[in-house]
């Protein structure tokens, strides 16, 4: 068998198994030595190969489909710094749990360090940060490479689904010359057609006799929480509020939970507690004994200080994915567990309570600070507050809400409260980067129809040429531009109490006219005016095609300021009500 022939085989039967193991979305940056791999993948009936020029971009926009399927997207490039650029998206990756299956051609060893050029020691690239690396095989056509060709295959996207999940990473070297032999029969494989070998996977779980322990450690208490941080089962929802119904737990639901929307029942689903726990007659009044918290670690500082100040209390970490997620050293049990078959098993083993007034009282702090809250409707000035406050009524059912950090996800934290309209809410909240933003949220939208996405302008800017995918591949998306120019977080950090360098080093102002880099990408500019402007755009464009950016200018100082004086007007009669209350 010639050189060619081995190498069309050896990767055809690669990418035959790559379709029978579940993975239909390709991302590939073109690269002379990922040529072979290339081609074969464009060959492919029914894979969907999407091209994205910049590999940094093009892994994030991997990222994005993955978490909006749920399923492992792969990605592909050439040798050298190309694999390099695919570091951060690979980084969130594996602290968010999303599975990726990461393909780098590489040169063959014997051009490797000596000169050769684009060759780097992609070996072990990624280190800790991928959940399985192995260096393939050179391309060979007879039955044993073949086999193992696809079962490597196999055994990947098993590992990248496997809770935890995460990213893997398969580094192929190739020998020149790179060119396929591309034929009618390329998939038709002689041995099991339809897939090597399929693995079995199961989801974590407990006996009999831990779940009744725990149930008789929290049966009987009475003031106890639940928290819920991001999960990714779809079934989580209707069983942690049942378990919340049983236990009379009200439940702290981070807006990447999936709990503050949609038609499950919110009558324990507590919204606000960003806001009132700032407070310190609050955090008394509603002191736990224990918690019991999913998923992962949720966004507000005032919570995750309320949980550290609560340390005596007993604390339950369920984690499905067998991780660790305790940064404070809180967990008095770690159960490692799917989240949905802990709740369902538990409350076999529960009985119906009374109404609990510890339930109450967080429900009566919850809706006064709700009532309080809805002063922000009465600003005039555009305000990222408001914009948040407002978004439950802007956005169509069924939408999804891709959020960037930095102010942006801590404002949809305080602002974005419970509704029944089913807006799934997104965001990059593995290593909390501002990169990649517009690339994830572009990915997922290929799966997550009226996606919206709300940035802020550093953000938007360090990925702005993420938006080559929505053109290239007319993707609808609707941006909400944050521009505050700058980094507004910082306004809230104790750098700002140092004003010498502060714009300098924090600040950062980029006096940008985004409008020239959107329409390079065709898309619709709009700098809004007021609030009835942007109501009236947002409505006017819910059908239309296409890369829609509205921009929302606000003020760094003003909104601190703005920000400080609703916290101090809610604590205030927060702590009329609780002092009344005792």
């Amino acid at each position: 068998m010639s050189h060619q022939e081995s190498l069309t085989a050896y990767i055809a039967a690669f990418v035959a198994e790559l379709y029978s193991s579940g993975i239909t979305d390709v991302v590939v940056s073109p690269g002379s030595r990922s040529t072979p791999m290339a081609m074969v993948m464009a060959e492919h009936p029914e894979l969907k190969v999407h091209i994205h020029v910049d590999e940094r971009s093009a892994a994030f926009f991997a990222l994005g489909i993955a978490k909006a399927t749920n399923r492992p997207a792969a990605i592909l490039c050439t040798s050298g710094t190309a694999a390099a650029n695919y570091f951060p998206a690979i980084v969130e990756a594996h602290s968010s749990r999303v599975p990726l299956v990461v393909l780098t051609a590489d040169r063959p060893h014997e051009l490797r360090e000596v000169g050769a050029p684009q060759a780097i020691n992609q070996i072990h690239l990624y280190g800790q940060h991928v959940k399985w690396f192995a260096e393939m095989a050179l391309p060979e056509g007879n039955r044993e490479i073949i086999r193992y060709a696809r079962t490597v295959c196999a055994r990947a996207a098993a590992i990248a689904v496997q809770a935890p999940a995460g990213p893997v990473h398969l580094n192929f070297p190739f020998r020149e010359p790179l060119i396929p032999k591309l034929d009618e029969e390329l998939f038709q494989l002689e041995e099991r057609p339809k897939g090597y070998v399929k693995v079995q996977t199961g989801d974590l779980t407990l006996d009999y006799y831990h779940f009744q322990d725990i149930a008789e450690k929290i049966k009987d208490k009475e003031r106890g929480i639940i928290v819920c941080g991001n999960t990714a089962d779809n079934r989580f929802t209707e069983a942690v509020t049942r378990l919340s119904k049983k236990l009379n737990f009200p439940i702290l639901a981070d807006p990447l939970s999936q709990l503050r929307s949609g038609s499950h029942s919110q009558e324990n689903v507590i919204d606000t507690y960003d806001t009132f726990l700032r407070n310190e007659d609050a955090k008394t009044f509603l002191k736990p004994d224990v918690v019991v918290r999913f998923g992962a670690m949720p966004i507000s500082k005032a919570l995750t200080i309320f949980l550290k100040e609560n340390h005596a209390a007993e604390q339950f970490v369920i984690d499905g994915g067998g991780g660790w997620r305790d940064p404070s050293a809180l967990s008095t049990e770690m159960i490692f567990c799917n989240e949905t078959i802990f709740c369902e098993q538990l409350l076999s083993f529960l009985d119906t309570k009374s109404p609990s007034g510890f339930l109450q009282d967080w429900q009566k702090v919850n809706l006064l600070t709700k009532e309080n809250m809805s002063l922000v409707k009465d600003l005039t000035e555009l305000s990222e507050g408001k914009l948040f406050y407002q978004l439950t009524d802007m956005l169509p059912e069924g939408a999804t809400l891709f959020v960037g950090n930095s102010m942006p996800i801590r404002d949809l934290d305080s602002f974005f409260l419970n509704n029944d309209k089913s807006i799934k809410v997104m965001a990059n909240r593995g290593a909390n980067g501002i990169d990649g933003t517009v690339s994830t949220a572009l990915g997922a939208a290929l799966y997550s129809k009226s996606l919206y996405l709300v940035l802020g302008d550093l953000t938007f800017f360090h990925d702005l040429n993420g938006l080559i995918a929505a053109k290239l591949y007319n993707i609808d998306i609707h941006i909400i531009l944050v521009n505050n120019n700058g980094g507004g977080i910082f306004s809230f950090l104790p750098q700002s109490e140092h004003p010498k360098n502060f714009e300098l080093l924090f600040g950062t102002p980029l006096n940008l006219e985004f409008e020239h880099a959107v329409r390079m990408f065709n898309g619709r500019f709009t700098k809004i005016k007021d609030w009835d402007h942007l109501d009236m755009e947002m409505k006017n464009t819910m059908e239309s095609k296409g890369i829609h950016v509205f921009e929302v200018v606000t003020k760094r100082d003003s909104n601190r300021d703005e920000h400080r004086e609703f916290w101090r007007s809610v604590s205030r009669e927060i702590s009329n009500f609780v002092n009344g209350a005792q």
